[in-house]
């Protein structure tokens, strides 16, 4: 990821969103693999012929195979109050997801119990109040169906790792190219679940702020049936 290639969605003092592109990650720990946190960095250091170190906060990441808005903070204090907008649930966030098998239901909530498996990388659903697991809630609506597949507009009340994955696969209907969790289809280094929007308060001027990231070019090859109407 060069920053040429960077999409960006907003930007200002305080804020900046991109678009990430599945198989991309958000943030580096170790290694010398480039990561968008990275890539965004060399942006603003090469925009505004900054000097040294660029601040750059993580408010949130997205998974690897996911695509989507992802948002960062220019400021230590907007990386404060953002990040806390992200720990009360207070951020709006819409993700579309593909799915495998017809969802019949117009719409609905999932909730459940998960835990990760730390030996297998892999979130499981438990029992409710298993030790060491969190709750997981999200709300979807059915948008469209074609040929197998599903398309469901999401809206997640929590924020757990992997959780919409895990969520949609335990109820029968494992996301499209998810692998880790149950699908049988392949879609390069993504899969079928893409972070549609983000409404947040602006961290100094706290007026709601919503950034919306187009879908891949992927999806409107290998999803253009099921994704009737909303294709330009």
């Amino acid at each position: 990821m060069t920053t040429s290639s960077l999409e960006i969605l907003y930007e200002d003092n305080h804020c900046l969103a991109i678009a990430k592109p599945a198989g991309s990650l958000s943030t580096h720990f170790q290694g010398n693999e480039e990561t968008l946190d990275r890539a965004v960095k060399a942006y603003l250091k090469e925009k505004y012929h900054k000097q040294g170190n660029v601040f750059l906060g993580v408010v949130h990441r997205l998974d690897r195979p996911v695509s989507g808005v992802l948002l960062f903070a220019r400021t230590s204090k907007g990386a404060a109050r953002l990040a806390e907008q992200f720990r009360q649930g207070t951020v709006e966030k819409t993700y579309w997801a593909i799915v495998e098998g017809e969802v019949t239901k117009t719409a609905g909530t999932l909730e459940d119990w998960l835990k990760k498996d730390k030996s297998s990388g892999r979130v499981e659903v438990v029992p409710p109040h298993t030790e060491g697991a969190r709750q997981a809630l999200l709300h979807f609506q059915r948008r469209g169906y074609y040929g197998g597949l599903t398309w469901l507009e999401i809206r997640p009340q929590t924020g757990r790792t992997h959780q919409l994955r895990v969520q949609l696969a335990h109820l029968g209907h494992p996301v499209y190219g998810d692998a880790k969790y149950g699908s049988v289809a392949t879609f390069d280094r993504a899969i079928g679940l893409h972070a549609r929007s983000l409404t947040f308060l602006h961290p100094v001027r706290y007026e709601p702020i919503t950034v919306t990231a187009d879908i891949p070019r992927a999806w409107r090859g290998r999803f253009a049936y099921v994704l009737q109407g909303a294709l330009p």
